[in-house]
């Protein structure tokens, strides 16, 4: 590891910090650097609508003097627009800062290699590229977002070890026939809490009556999306007993009373319908947590980016065969008893 690659890992690591917090925003990490290579200053964009990495890491320095015989790590390309702050580039230029080290470019329109074109006007010299494959990955979501015009999108479902993701069911045989630990259970509450969104079908409602919350963990609840094609589900059930929002996608109409908005989607362009809406609300990411017809749905669509399959230590025999991903998995680990897969294309 190069000495860029050392301070650029420094702001991979800073920029972790803001996990969860940051969106729309992504996640940015930022490290300065005096002549004698040592750190005088450092920072990561900590939630959106507060300052950015550069800001924090220029705010950090003691003596700003020393910022014009400086270099600046930062782990995604500074912006040069103005959102709910100023741009990072004026900053920069201001204080005089000689030289730029940026890890990938903003691929985000208003940014987008204009703060690199910025940063080379005012005679900065800029690198860019440093370990950049990392730089876009802790970004994946954000990328995804405006890249694609949808959400990252997280399929996950819990199996048996004879490949079940759940046994046959009527609405006689209600309640969640559970595959995994309680240990187990809590980080899929932890994951719920890193995402922006939940989705699940209507039988995920109708039979295991979920809350879709994160009351295992502390830690924010997703939105929560149904998809109810026909609206067959009533009211009884726990996702209507809260004062959490609940939004049901469905072939029928648009409508919105009190927590309930309804959002009407077209039969057989649904799915497409769904990623369409969540991108004009700014949904970055979102847990695609079942059952099996809807994971499929997404899979046949091949509208996914990742995979978690737990799989636990029990068998159900007969029962409802899990999906199936045509890929190797990229990550397989123990979490005590289960077993977690993950799937992950590139």
């Amino acid at each position: 590891m190069n000495v860029d690659e050392f301070y650029m890992e420094r702001c991979l690591d800073l920029a972790y910090l803001g996990f969860g917090n940051t969106a729309p925003n992504p996640m940015v990490g930022c490290v300065i650097v005096n002549e004698k290579d040592t750190i005088i200053g450092e920072g990561y964009h900590q939630k959106n609508g507060q300052n950015h990495a550069e800001v924090n890491a220029i705010n950090s320095v003691k003596n700003k003097n020393d910022l014009s015989a400086s270099t600046l790590y930062v782990s995604l390309e500074p912006c040069s627009h103005t959102g709910k702050t100023p741009p990072c580039v004026d900053l920069i230029i201001m204080h005089k800062i000689p030289k730029v080290v940026i890890g990938c470019n903003d691929t985000f329109s208003e940014v987008n290699g204009r703060g690199i074109k910025a940063l080379k006007k005012a005679g900065i010299i800029v690198k860019v590229g440093i370990l950049e494959k990392e730089c876009l990955k802790i970004n994946k979501r954000f990328f995804t977002f405006h890249n694609k015009k949808r959400p990252y999108i997280i399929l996950k479902w819990a199996q048996t070890k004879d490949l079940y993701i759940d046994k046959i069911r009527n609405e006689k045989s209600k309640g969640i026939n559970w595959i995994t630990s309680t240990k187990t259970q809590k980080i899929t509450h932890k994951w719920r809490a890193e995402e922006d969104a939940i989705l699940v079908g209507k039988n995920t409602i109708i039979l295991d009556n979920p809350s879709l919350t994160t009351r295992a963990f502390s830690g924010k609840n997703p939105v929560r999306y149904v998809i109810d094609p026909n609206l067959e589900i009533n009211q009884s059930h726990k996702i209507f007993k809260d004062d959490f929002p609940i939004s049901i996608f469905n072939f029928k109409k648009n409508s919105r009373q009190g927590k309930i908005k309804l959002i009407k989607i077209n039969q057989g362009t649904e799915i497409e319908d769904i990623c369409d809406y969540l991108h004009k609300c700014k949904i970055q990411s979102i847990i695609i947590e079942g059952g099996r017809f809807t994971i499929n749905q997404f899979i046949n669509k091949n509208l996914w980016d990742e995979a978690r399959v737990l799989t636990g230590n029990n068998y159900f025999v007969n029962g409802l065969e899990a999906p199936k991903l045509n890929i190797k998995p990229t990550l397989s680990t123990e979490l005590g008893e289960d077993q977690l897969t993950i799937y992950s294309k590139k």
